[in-house]
């Protein structure tokens, strides 16, 4: 506590206690997708510019489907993340709320258009 000032002490505000929880999860997320992304890269790659049929059927395989999917979503919750850090940083006010909220919906959004699309290729 001594490097508080004595408003912020004589108010009980402190540290936050969220930027660790923050930081881990960020970098556990970086880390799996330093796994998934060449993994996907070596699932989908082959894939491009095939039959529909093709892939439809090379998609109903568990391992390219849960690989994709897995990569989709830690991909767009590892973008929540950091452009979560950014808006805070360089955004106040009503600005901010709408921006983050905006950016939470896209980013769901995003990942369930991305599993959906999975799904309907591999079931």
């Amino acid at each position: 506590m001594r490097y508080l000032t004595d408003h912020k002490r004589a108010l009980g505000q402190g540290s936050a206690r969220d930027g660790t929880h923050h930081f881990w999860s960020m970098t556990k997320s970086s880390a799996a997708l330093l796994v998934l992304v060449p993994l996907f890269v070596f699932t989908f790659g082959p894939m491009l510019g095939r039959e529909h049929a093709e892939v439809v059927a090379y998609f109903s395989r568990p391992f390219p489907a849960i690989v994709a999917a897995l990569t989709i979503v830690v991909g767009f919750m590892h973008f929540l993340g950091g452009v979560q850090v950014l808006l805070e940083d360089y955004t106040h006010g009503l600005t901010r709320t709408v921006l983050l909220i905006a950016m939470t919906l896209l980013s769901y959004g995003a990942a369930a258009t991305g599993v959906f699309a999975i799904a309907r290729l591999a079931l």
